[in-house]
């Protein structure tokens, strides 16, 4: 999605346009030889500019399909589909008079996940949940942006780069690790309660609460628990299921201590961050 505005000199906003819309990939397919696909695009679904005070809102949804069948029952007529799903993207542009511009991941098929990007090419934010079964049953016809059905896209941070690098030897090292299933509402682990295993979301949101207070919520990636392994075996923070999540667990001792350590001070500071916000907001006594 790109856009732009014309601004006056006295900061009127004079014109909005699309400057570009969405595009959608091929599909490689290997069977004996490499083959590939060109996709189906569907046509971008291009809001009016909305026009507010000092401020123009863009939304577009682009998306489309595969070129190669996917052969499946779903639960209503016809019973039978051929193509593959639809999968797409609706994101929101907001461009302000001053030059800053903000933007959301508004809505979003079940699959696969989706990623945002900046202006400068830095991945910023991606979708907290995925469910195939409910995108290939569902994602068709009239249940897709095309026949006026979206989705809402449960949106979350990105992880950092030590948190990847976690992630790999979760799911890499040297034991395997247990992959554990929560439904909505499910707590992962309670504030006080003794702990020493560390966490790897793999699917879904988490919220993060300390003393009743929500703090955060956590998307795939996060690596979560060094602090009970550092702090003295105590979880230090409520970890609840906002959504249905997917977790690997493992023993905390087969990450190095030097890395939970820089793992407990980015959180640390993200904690730090979050209450100054928060004291900001708060109205005075």
């Amino acid at each position: 999605l790109r856009a732009a505005i014309e601004v006056a000199d006295d900061g009127t906003i004079t014109g909005a346009e699309y400057l570009a819309g969405g595009r959608i990939g091929t599909t490689t397919l290997r069977v004996g030889a490499e083959l590939i696909v060109a996709a189906v695009s569907m046509p971008d679904r291009q809001a009016e500019p909305e026009l507010g005070d000092g401020w123009v809102r863009f939304k577009q949804t682009a998306g489309g399909r595969t070129g190669v069948p996917m052969p499946r029952p779903v639960p209503r007529p016809p019973f039978v589909q051929y193509r593959a799903p639809t999968a797409w993207t609706t994101l929101e542009l907001t461009i302000f008079a001053d030059g800053r511009s903000e933007h959301r991941l508004v809505g979003a098929s079940m699959f696969p996940r989706h990623w945002v990007y900046d202006s400068e090419g830095a991945l910023v934010a991606k979708s907290g949940l995925i469910d195939m079964k409910e995108w290939s049953g569902k994602a068709f016809g009239s249940h897709t942006p095309w026949g006026d059905e979206d989705s809402p896209a449960f949106v979350t941070a990105v992880e950092t780069a030590l948190e990847r690098e976690l992630a790999n030897i979760v799911m890499r090292g040297a034991g395997r690790p247990k992959i554990r299933t929560l439904r909505t509402g499910e707590v992962l682990t309670r504030q006080g309660d003794a702990g020493d295993e560390l966490f790897l979301l793999l699917d879904g949101v988490l919220v993060v609460d300390v003393d009743g207070t929500e703090w955060a919520e956590v998307g795939p990636g996060a690596v979560l628990g060094e602090r009970a392994v550092l702090e003295g075996g105590r979880r230090t923070s409520t970890l609840t299921a906002r959504t249905p999540c997917r977790v690997a667990a493992v023993p905390a001792e087969q990450i190095d201590r030097d890395k939970l350590v820089q793992l407990a001070v980015g959180h640390r500071r993200e904690m730090t961050g979050h209450i100054d916000i928060v004291a900001e907001q708060s109205p005075e006594s």
